[in-house]
């Protein structure tokens, strides 16, 4: 079983990084609607039931260890990650092939999909603007966490 992390502003100083730690003293809730909305062709539309829910419940697994953080730059733009966007990140979650991470590399911090092919492995933009970056043995890299969830204004 991993090692329950403590997560502590300071674990994350960084000048290009807001770090915001959820507040998990109250609940927070929102009407949730039971009938979805279509996307595609419209549906009908039906009275629907009204429910409650908890945002804390639904975003975070684990509030020990979740944290919260602002994008800076378009290198994840096609991955549906714009600037200024809030990333919900879970620093328990094990990092594997095509999960979008929040990584330090040799001390810039990044956020970017961890992408393995063959032996080798990548840190991957989704915006061909910007390189992939290849890891090698002697960098210096940490992942800092898993992201969970996207959060951007409409």
């Amino acid at each position: 079983m991993a090692k329950r992390l403590k997560i502590k502003r300071s674990d994350f100083d960084h000048p290009m990084l807001d770090i915001f730690q959820p507040a998990f003293d109250r609940r927070f809730e929102l009407s949730l609607y039971t009938d979805s909305v279509a996307a595609g062709f419209p549906a009908q539309a039906e009275s629907s039931e009204e429910q409650r829910i908890d945002l804390n419940e639904y975003f975070i697994r684990r509030p020990e260890s979740t944290f919260l953080v602002r994008v800076s730059g378009e290198s994840m733009k096609n991955a549906g990650i714009a600037d200024g966007d809030l990333l919900v990140v879970d620093a328990m979650e094990l990092p594997s092939d095509g999960r979008i991470v929040i990584a330090v590399v040799d001390g810039e911090l990044t956020v970017k999909r961890i992408v393995q092919k063959g032996k080798k492995l990548f840190l991957m933009p989704e915006n061909k603007k910007f390189p992939p970056i290849e890891i090698k043995v002697g960098m210096d890299v940490e992942i800092r966490g898993v992201v969970k969830y996207i959060i951007h204004k409409a």
